[in-house]
């Protein structure tokens, strides 16, 4: 194998592909960049491609780079050392040669010399290609502000089995809804795509939150192309040059649309606020917060909101927000932090609180976040006074 490749031309993959591999654990395959250079069938003499492939056993990556091929072949090397080594080199025209005799793999640019030991192909299963039928194209940009909106909201914990993944599942005709739900908070977006929602399966496609990890950094603002096969989640970049596959997780998600239910049964409260003045509240309030007291409290009297805060090693705080609010509820409880980050994921200026009970889960909305909903579980209040007016 003998080749030149500029580094531009490639670093952004190599980094998608060292991010998958394992650093330490597993066989020395799995900790490998694959390397394989083919010349253009049809093109003049020296151009082809590197296709870089990696793999963890879970996610696979596949991508293909522009190079120019004298000697084809195929190496895999240390995928860390090999990454970082091209990482910390200037820009331009980068040479690799493989050394069988002494079986390594040469890294040349200009006076700069390097040798790596390189990893018998044979241990290598080559990564099954794209499967093109049935696949769909789709947006790049909306996947990423998706997987914004909803992974927040995912469970980081792995055996909470369904509530560590991300649910894609068809709810009416050509409408998807998006979830995610880690116990204590739930995001949704539902939107339209008519061909994803009649390839979804029944009980809703999952994918585990250490997944969508890898697919945000694989992602760009580019169209894609999707597939689902029985086991797998297959994309691949628009101009076919890169490919990532993902498993799919086969537990049970709860039922989402039984808990939406709530926000419009009878006898709810709502609370109209603006998000800016309501976020810069809270920020104020969260440092009077402490690990034993984590919350901001609602007091609601009409068209004034009091919020309170108070910690017996920090103080107190209290302020008044202007706001609507209708209903029958007087108190609430927030983790503060919790809403604040709930609040930066909206983008409209006024937000609506559906607010089923004191302890009861709280919707919210906004009129120019369409088809996105919020929930955050309260805090049950237990009263604690540590100041009062005499003190």
């Amino acid at each position: 194998m003998f080749l030149t490749v500029k580094k531009e031309q490639v670093i952004d993959g190599l980094q998608k592909a060292a991010s998958i591999i394992p650093s330490k654990a597993g066989a020395a395959y799995l900790r490998s960049i694959w390397l394989q250079a083919v010349k253009s069938p049809e093109g003049a003499a020296g151009e082809g491609k590197l296709t870089l492939m990696a793999t963890d056993v879970n996610i696979e990556f596949t991508g293909s780079y522009p190079a120019g091929v004298t000697e084809e072949g195929q190496v895999g090397v240390n995928g860390r050392a090999f990454v970082e080594l091209l990482r910390r080199l200037p820009g331009g025209d980068i040479q690799l040669k493989l050394d069988s005799a002494a079986n390594t793999l040469l890294v040349e640019q200009g006076r700069r010399s390097y040798k790596l030991p390189a990893a018998d192909p044979v241990w290598f299963q080559a990564l099954p290609p794209f499967p093109e039928e049935n696949a769909l194209l789709w947006s790049g940009d909306f996947l990423q502000e998706l997987l914004d909106r909803v992974s927040f909201c995912i469970s980081d914990d792995d055996s909470t089995e369904g509530l560590s993944c991300l649910c894609l599942k068809s709810v009416e005709p050509g409408k998807v809804d998006a979830c995610g739900l880690n116990g204590h908070q739930f995001a949704m977006v539902r939107f339209i795509n008519d061909e994803l929602a009649a390839r979804l399966p029944e009980q809703g496609l999952l994918l585990q939150k250490k997944y969508i990890t890898e697919l945000r950094k694989w992602l760009g603002g580019d169209e894609i192309m999707l597939n689902i096969s029985e086991r797998r989640v297959h994309l691949r970049t628009g101009n076919g040059n890169e490919t990532l596959s993902l498993p799919r997780s086969n537990f049970s998600y709860p039922d989402h649309l039984s808990f939406l239910s709530r926000l419009s049964a009878d006898g709810v409260s709502r609370l109209d606020v603006d998000r800016r003045e309501c976020m810069n509240a809270l920020d104020r309030l969260n440092i009077f917060n402490n690990e034993s007291d984590r919350c901001t409290y609602f007091q609601f009297a009409g068209a004034d909101v009091v919020l309170t805060a108070q910690g017996q090693e920090t103080g107190s705080a209290t302020e008044h927000l202007e706001a609507e609010f209708s209903g029958s509820l007087e108190r609430i409880a927030f983790p503060t932090r919790n809403l604040m980050d709930i609040l930066g994921h909206f983008q409209s200026p006024r937000l609506l609180f559906t607010l089923t009970g004191a302890e009861g889960p709280c919707g919210i909305t906004g009129t120019e976040d369409p088809d996105y909903t919020v929930l955050i579980m309260p805090m049950k209040i237990a009263e604690s006074t540590y100041y009062t007016e005499d003190e």
